[in-house]
């Protein structure tokens, strides 16, 4: 008998980043695909049997990226050029594969030399996978078939925007995980089934405690690992954490973001003339910082890198006094110039009085004296566009209320971020601040009872009386667990890029005041 090892590699949500650079300060970074691929280089050439993997958001979530776009949407995409080169088996759909609607992510298929996988990403007339395929099998020494199938997080109609998705469905994570892995064992019989999800874990698995709603149905790996039967590894993301454990059996892995790491399982094979039979299993987190860059990736996406640090480094305006992030909590506790000027653009764009925004990331930085497209995309991460919705004044307390649940009391009785908003995965672009209304925070009070001296005009908001607000597409579908905006009338949608309407007002006004108008606070 003998004993046959096959590596299983994943990347996950590396968001468009091969570069190990921060694109805010051209500072190096211990991450991107560059880095990751000498230690896929290394594994391979260590070991015989390795199949690779990509569990999806590869396609989005740097300057280099949205450049690409932005200006260059008839070469091929920089990750995908890179991702032929290492060969990859398949990728599965993340959520933000659909950031720029069917006709990119048909074209990034077609590019790519491996398969797009998700079997509960439907067509909306045939109801079969929309890229053929839910699964591959591959075969490795000694006759080893592997069987991989892709799953997507099923709650993406609830931030997509309605035009880049309506010719699909999703169906729900753990039903058609449950129908695949049975037809295959059933049909292509492989020694190994490996899952693929695009999705979390909605349990503590410490303390095996729910931390997202039994109904949400975004994260639902726990429910994979313990109510479908026949997976041996369960590659895992979305939730940008580091995970490598043992669920109910089945091998899981969770390898962060940006390309931070690999996610790698090791499973031994028992090889005889009469039966194969899986042996030991193990899991590891190979971490991208003690790799250099591999030169050969760079030099793939050098041209597009090169053209996007010229389109970054272009100066657009002057900044008026100080609009820079020193501390990104500070810049939620108290009003900000950056998100004041956020809201400002938003409200000028849409033509309405009422805006709300969030400060998306830790790593803003704000805008420094001479603005340029860097700073823009350093702070404005994601590919927004705008809608402005008609809402009731109850909606719009909830809505504050939802946001005044970010914050928690210390210990100390300082004002901290309640873990809601921070574990398993940070939402803090989940915090919205608002203009046109004036309100107060209490801290104090508990969830749900925070806001206070809620006012439109000088005068109380009236819960049944109709607002009109301007928010981005992904608030306005109800991303967030902001169930009050769904399915609301949409009075007016603005297309542009919400990155390219930021610095085109700051290009037609030259200089931009750095202040703010006190209009909301917070008590703790």
């Amino acid at each position: 008998m003998k004993k046959i090892q096959l590596k299983i590699l994943e990347t996950s949500d590396v968001h468009g980043a091969i570069f190990p650079i921060h694109y805010g300060t051209n500072e190096p970074a211990a991450h991107g695909l560059a880095r990751l691929s000498t230690a896929i280089k290394k594994v391979r050439k260590e070991s015989d049997d390795v199949l690779l993997i990509d569990n999806g958001d590869f396609l989005q979530g740097t300057p280099l990226a949205s450049f690409y776009f932005r200006s260059l949407r008839r070469g091929i995409h920089p990750m995908i050029k890179a991702m032929n080169a290492l060969q990859y088996d398949a990728a599965v759909l993340g959520n933000h594969e659909f950031n720029y609607g069917l006709e990119i992510l048909d074209k990034a298929s077609q590019d790519a030399n491996f398969p797009f996988l998700s079997a509960n990403t439907l067509h909306k007339k045939t109801h079969q996978p929309y890229f053929g395929q839910p699964y591959i099998i591959k075969s490795f020494a000694g006759g080893i078939k592997a069987a991989v199938l892709g799953i997507t997080t099923g709650y993406i109609p609830n931030w997509e925007k309605p035009e880049h998705i309506s010719e699909l469905i999703f169906t729900d994570a753990v039903a058609a995980a449950d129908k695949w892995v049975r037809y295959i064992r059933e049909v292509e019989k492989p020694d190994m089934m490996i899952v693929s999800y695009h999705g979390g874990f909605e349990v503590d698995l410490s303390k095996k405690e729910r931390i997202e709603m039994k109904e949400k149905g975004e994260n639902q790996a726990y429910r994979i690992c313990t109510e479908v039967e026949g997976i041996d590894v369960l590659l895992t993301g979305h939730q940008h954490r580091i995970a490598a454990e043992f669920v109910n059996g089945v091998a899981v892995v969770q390898p962060g973001f940006s390309g931070t790491a690999i996610g790698q399982v090791t499973a031994e094979f028992h090889v005889s003339q009469e039966k194969i039979e899986l042996g030991n299993v193990s899991i590891e987190i190979i971490e991208a910082k003690d790799f250099e860059a591999d030169r050969a990736i760079l030099e793939l996406a050098q041209e597009e890198e090169k053209q996007a640090q010229q389109w970054l480094d272009e100066v657009i305006g002057t900044i008026e006094g100080d609009m820079q992030i020193d501390d990104p909590f500070q810049a939620r506790l108290k009003e900000h110039p950056l998100i004041e000027l956020v809201n400002r653009v938003q409200m000028e764009a849409a033509q309405t009085d009422i805006s709300c925004t969030a400060l998306f990331h830790n790593e803003a930085k704000g805008l420094p004296s001479k603005a340029t497209m860097r700073d823009i995309v350093s702070n404005y991460i994601y590919p927004n566009s705008l809608a402005v919705i008609e809402i009731t004044g109850e909606e719009m307390k909830r809505a504050l209320e939802r946001s005044a649940s970010y914050f928690t009391i210390l210990p100390d009785g300082r004002a901290g971020v309640s873990s809601k908003f921070s574990y398993p995965k940070p939402q803090h672009y989940n915090y919205d601040m608002w203009e046109g209304i004036n309100y107060t925070i209490n801290v104090h009070q508990a969830p749900g009872s925070r806001i206070e001296k809620l006012t439109y005009h000088g005068e109380p908001v009236e819960a049944d009386r109709l607002y009109r607000v301007v928010m981005n597409n992904y608030r306005a579908g109800g991303g967030g667990d902001y169930f009050m905006f769904k399915g609301k009338k949409v009075i007016k949608e603005i297309q542009d890029d919400m990155a390219e309407l930021l610095a085109n007002y700051i290009k037609s006004h030259g200089t931009i005041k750095a202040e703010v108008n006190h209009n909301w606070r917070v008590v703790y």
